[in-house]
């Protein structure tokens, strides 16, 4: 028994080690592709994981004027305080649901647009469709957030072509009306992120074999049966990588948008964590609750990335390893 168990470890240290072997010599034939890339994992190190040792304040009374590690250490106290803060839960309501909105519109109406996009035949039309629907992303949240504002404001496009079709009888306050900040928010971030969005859904609708599209063709498939049959099955692995990737996001609903178009009236609504950190971080000088609260949406949303990989691992979807 004893000299089975001793070939059971020695013949797991020599695949160990040749692993490891493997691994280095794959690192040596590839020199050009990590010199290139460790600018990159500098980045990275410097401004995601160095900045970790910022989660010490978490425990702590921390007061600016100390050094790190010379403040009152108060334990879990902060956390304690964070899930007895009645605002907590409201804002922890509304990131989770500006995120399904974001995720579920952005997902959906990118898959669409790249869809129909895929099937223009019209290359100089498509180009200019591509064009018009890219532009928004690239303009800043500050100047997007001020069209939206004009467009919805009481004078706005929006108030007076309801009110020549005669569907309201006077002017909304849509910001000043916070049941309605959730569809406004989702409606922003399509409009300004759907032609982005569609960009990886075109690059994965060209590694489809054309022969296929060829094939189905000549078996009588119609448009919808080729876009169901081939179309969406080749962008699958594409769609399911993204739905990880964002789940791993979902409590991340955004800061800008919600920080801009945000007021007094709507705040019960348009007031998510990140905005709930800069208030008790900044604005009330409670750094550690507002860290507390920081490193919570951190540790939840490493959690969802994980269970989302491992489900799509059980059902043998792509996945990010």
């Amino acid at each position: 028994m004893g000299k089975h168990t001793g070939q059971t470890v020695t013949a797991a240290a020599t695949t160990g080690n040749s692993r490891i072997g493997t691994f280095f010599k794959q690192l040596s034939k590839q020199k050009m592709l990590m010199l290139m890339s460790l600018p990159f994992l500098l980045w990275v190190f410097v401004f995601k994981y160095v900045p970790l040792w910022g989660w010490t304040i978490a425990f702590q009374k921390f007061r600016p004027a100390r050094d790190l590690f010379n403040q009152e250490w108060v334990g879990l106290n902060n956390f304690k305080m964070l899930f007895q803060e009645e605002a907590f839960y409201r804002v922890l309501r509304n990131t989770l649901v500006m995120s399904s909105i974001n995720l579920v519109l952005g997902f959906v109406t990118a898959i669409v647009l790249a869809l129909l996009l895929n099937e223009l035949r019209s290359l100089m039309f498509k180009r200019t469709v591509q064009t018009i629907s890219y532009l928004p992303h690239f303009i800043s949240w500050v100047v997007a957030a001020n069209i939206v504002q004009t467009a919805l404001a009481p004078e706005g496009i929006i108030n007076v072509l309801m009110l020549k079709l005669n569907l309201i009888d006077q002017p909304i306050l849509w910001l000043g009306k916070g049941e309605y900040f959730w569809g406004i928010l989702g409606a922003t971030e399509v409009w300004k992120n759907v032609g982005w969005n569609t960009i990886i859904y075109l690059a994965a609708i060209t590694t489809i074999d054309p022969s296929q599209y060829e094939a189905a063709e000549i078996d009588g498939a119609n448009r919808i049966q080729r876009i169901l049959h081939i179309t969406l099955p080749g962008m699958k692995s594409v769609i399911v990588i993204l739905l990880i990737m964002n789940l791993g996001h979902i409590l991340e609903s955004g800061f800008e948008p919600q920080y801009l178009l945000g007021n007094g009236m709507n705040v019960d609504y348009s007031e998510n964590l990140d905005i709930f950190v800069l208030k008790y971080g900044m604005n009330m000088g409670n750094y550690g609750l507002a860290t507390a609260a920081g490193m919570f949406k951190t540790v939840v949303s490493f959690i969802f990335l994980m269970v989302a990989n491992n489900v799509a691992k059980r059902l043998g979807e792509s996945r990010l390893y």
